[in-house]
């Protein structure tokens, strides 16, 4: 079938919306969300209050038919659907229990989707642990060669294979919002796939730790905050205790900077356990990228406190190091709305993989490599960062 009369289409389906983070960087990219969808009724509220088209409820439960009916869409119209299939038992973060089988999970609801509307691209976003997580994860000491269930491969292995059996070429691979303009260390796992063969590709990185240009440079918490530092603003409450210690911790520092006398006092249960626990009395620096931003900044184990006020980001703080736009509403609780800009794609990320997307169908993607030979480093530099391209991509590993 030819959907070559669809190609000027720009619409987008957005599944597993959450606020929009992704969508708002699309949107920005070029490109129009034609509807967003989520279970979270907070989610659903929050789309509600920024003007956008909403199915709520869950996807397990929706037709492919009503998502196009309530765009106005017809099968294969759609340039893209995009969204983030919850896979929390794939996250590096604590432990991986159970069999992790995408295809008894809301991923195989992502796939019917694709399968039935037949977009002309689709997005997936996932934590970075669904790379290398197995199907069944089993302790090392317990681990037997013979057991079939024991050798089934990888998460990744499996949703690689629905997307081939719907006959899509497809990229993937780990990318950090930081090296997108983002002022945040952010590592997301990206899928993007085409429906018609097309050469897609994953955005060239923009920003760098050092750059001669400080436009390229990575974004710091100060650029990003700085002028809030006098705006408490909706914030999650410390206890007295934990505000006694954070006190004692420098800018950029954690509970490693609090005088060792008082260190087991302070860390109570955790000083005998393993791990980094960076996250305790943790307060950001003004003059680095944020830490990834948890759901939770006011917690023991999570925090993420402000550079130089003893208290944690503000809502309006987080929502900044996730670039929203100014203004953008929030629905729910504070825990709600801290969980909404804890779970969202970084915007700036958002928009490159829209922008890598877009270049794809404009036919810009492909670019003779032959044209930065020859040229200096700085130009070859330069080239990679603004084309933004698979050949701007196999110019900079030319340097």
């Amino acid at each position: 079938m030819s959907y070559k009369k669809y190609y000027d289409n720009r619409d987008v389906i957005s599944l597993f919306s959450g606020a929009m983070g992704l969508d708002i960087g699309l949107q920005e990219a070029g490109l129009n969300v034609a509807i967003g969808q989520d279970f979270e009724p907070a989610c659903v509220k929050t789309m509600k209050a920024n003007g956008h088209n909403v199915l709520g409820g869950d996807i397990r439960e929706i037709k492919p038919e009503t998502l196009l009916e309530m765009t106005g869409l017809k099968v294969g119209e759609p340039f893209m659907i995009c969204g983030g299939p919850p896979c929390q038992p794939f996250s590096t973060a604590g432990k991986r229990l159970g069999i992790n089988d995408p295809r008894g999970s809301l991923f195989m609801d992502f796939i019917r989707m694709i399968d039935y509307i037949k977009p002309r691209f689709f997005i997936m976003e996932n934590v970075k642990g669904i790379v290398s997580a197995p199907l069944k994860h089993v302790p090392a000491d317990e681990r037997d060669g013979n057991d079939p269930e024991q050798q089934l491969g990888t998460v990744l292995d499996v949703i690689l294979s629905e997307f081939n059996k719907l006959g899509y070429k497809t990229v993937y691979g780990i990318l950090d919002a930081v090296n997108y303009g983002v002022p945040q260390f952010r590592e997301r796992f990206i899928l993007i796939g085409s429906r018609d063969n097309e050469d897609v590709f994953l955005p060239v990185p923009t920003h760098f730790q050092m750059h001669q240009d400080p436009n390229y440079r990575w974004k710091t918490v100060g650029e990003a905050i700085k002028d809030l530092e006098d705006e408490d603003g909706e914030c999650g409450k410390l206890t007295p205790e934990r505000k006694k210690y954070l006190r004692m911790v420098p800018e950029g520092g954690n509970w490693k900077d609090l005088p060792k006398d008082i260190i087991p006092v302070a860390m109570g249960g955790a000083y005998e356990s393993g791990g980094g626990k960076v996250g305790f009395y943790r307060r950001l620096s003004y003059a680095q990228p944020s830490p990834t931003i948890t759901t939770a900044p006011a917690q023991k184990a999570t925090m993420l406190c402000h550079p130089v006020k003893d208290r944690p980001l503000s809502v309006h703080e987080y929502a900044r190091l996730q670039q929203f736009p100014e203004g953008w509403i929030f629905t729910g609780t504070t825990a709600a709305k801290y969980k909404q800009i804890g779970n969202a794609v970084p915007v700036g990320l958002a928009k490159a993989i829209g922008e890598a997307v877009i270049a794809v169908a404009d036919k810009n993607a492909v670019v003779e490599t032959k044209r930065f030979r020859g040229t200096s480093i700085h130009n070859r530099i330069r080239n990679a960062l603004e084309l933004g391209t698979y050949s701007g991509k196999i110019a900079a590993a030319m340097l």
